[in-house]
């Protein structure tokens, strides 16, 4: 079942890349701020509790999904390519076996344990 999951959020990706394409925006532009959102990260200088929540937030696909509603009300593409790369980063990492933490530990996924 694990692998079923991984590979539809491959396939996710590789859309999200496509999307991606058919804009106006240099391709080169997708991948330099793909790993974007892994600032979220910086949670976890503080402790785990703190870490696992501002990474989650930054790793849920609800950010985008309320951005995406912004979009079709302002038609803004610069909106668009911060919803698609995020979007992309998120099947990315969840792809490689990276999912929401749990407040334990870092390696502890809704996943897997990495």
């Amino acid at each position: 079942m694990k692998q079923v999951v991984r590979i539809e959020n491959g396939i996710a990706f590789v859309l999200s890349f496509y999307l991606f394409t058919l804009l106006d925006f240099p391709v080169w532009l997708f991948f330099l701020l793909l790993m974007i959102p892994d600032i979220t990260m910086v949670g976890y200088a503080f402790n785990n509790k703190i870490g696992a929540k501002v990474y989650n937030f930054g790793h849920s696909l609800v950010v985008p999904l309320l951005l995406t509603i912004g979009y079709f009300f302002y038609l803004n593409e610069y909106l668009l390519l911060t919803i698609i790369i995020w979007v992309a980063h998120i099947f990315m990492d969840r792809f490689l076996g990276f999912g929401l933490k749990y407040e334990d530990s870092f390696k502890s996924t809704h996943i897997h344990r990495l």
